[in-house]
Order: structure tokens, then C-alpha cells, then sequence
């Protein structure tokens, strides 16, 4: 399997979530009541999964070998720089999540967690069509075998930290 493949499968996890969390946040602005249990199992699925798991993967390991394939003129373009100010911008979606949770305040709930949904499926979207086609061509065959190695060991640490997410991703269908 390749490192791309790996990380859309990823991907797919996170969309189905980022599909549950859409309609969740569109019930929250037709009921006054917050499903803080709900919100607070998800910003820990968005910070251990997709954060902590999938794009630790991708910063620290697959875009660090982009950069030094772009640098030796590799690709046409690098897209790495975008993809990281999108994952920080997704922090901050989920930052001003916890903090309407913490103050109670359902519209800052509504606001944060609207954009962190659309941002995701737009980058999401980018990655799985732009930047991770690139590296398949990019890199090679001897650098995608270190990149697995490297996937391979992460999984291995964070193995407790997947399951619970995707046992979680599972409870919400």
C-alpha cells in the first residue's frame, strides 16, 4: 500500500466524522440545548485522530520529504506551505469549539465548528486530488518505503489512540 493510499483511508474516516459532526451542529441551531458530551467526544476524535495521528503523519514525516523533493525541483509547485496554514487554521476552528463549549455559548459552537467542517472537506479535497498525486510522482520508490516505515512505526504508537477514535467514528453511524 502506498503512503498516499494510507492517508486517504484516513481521510475517509475523518469525512465520515466531519459528515455526523455537519448534522449535529445543524440540530444545535434548531434546539437551545448543547450536546456537550457529544462535542466534547468529538474535539477529542478531531485533536487524537485527525490531529495528533493523521496530521502528525503528514507534517512530520510526508511533507518534510515533499519539501526536499520540491527543493531538488521535483514537482512544478509545493503546496505543502497551504496544506500546514489549513491544519493550523483547523486548531483554531477547534480552539473556539472548546472555548463555546467552556463559556456555554452556542453560536461561538455553531460558528467554529461550521468552518472547521468546511475547511476539512475543502483540504481534504485538495489533498487527496492535488498534493498527494504529486507525491506519488515525486517521490521515490526508495523514499515511499521509508515514509511507510515511518507511517508503520506511528501507527504502532498511536495504535490505543486509533482505535478509540475509529470505535468512536463507528458509535456514530
Amino acid at each position: 500500500m502506498k503512503v498516499t493510499e494510507i492517508l486517504i483511508e484516513e481521510h475517509r474516516n475523518i469525512l465520515k466524522f466531519i459528515d455526523v459532526l455537519n448534522n449535529e451542529v445543524n440540530k444545535l441551531e434548531e434546539r437551545k440545548e448543547i450536546d456537550k458530551n457529544f462535542f466534547v467526544k468529538a474535539i477529542e476524535f478531531i485533536r487524537n485522530y485527525a490531529d495528533k495521528f493523521h496530521h502528525a503523519k503528514e507534517e512530520d514525516i510526508l511533507f518534510k520529504e515533499f519539501i526536499k523533493a520540491a527543493e531538488e525541483g521535483c514537482v512544478h509547485c509545493n503546496p505543502v506551505e497551504q496544506m500546514l496554514f489549513e491544519h493550523n487554521q483547523g486548531r483554531d476552528f477547534v480552539k473556539g469549539m472548546e472555548q463555546g463549549l467552556n463559556e456555554n455559548n452556542k453560536n461561538k459552537i455553531i460558528e467554529n465548528t461550521k468552518g472547521y467542517c468546511k475547511l476539512l472537506k475543502e483540504h481534504i479535497f485538495k489533498e487527496d486530488n492535488i498534493l498527494y498525486p504529486m507525491a506519488d510522482e515525486a517521490l521515490s520508490q526508495k523514499v515511499q518505503e521509508a515514509v511507510l516505515k515511518k507511517f508503520k512505526l506511528a501507527e504502532k504508537q498511536k495504535k490505543r489512540d486509533k482505535e478509540k477514535a475509529l470505535k468512536f467514528v463507528k458509535s456514530l453511524r
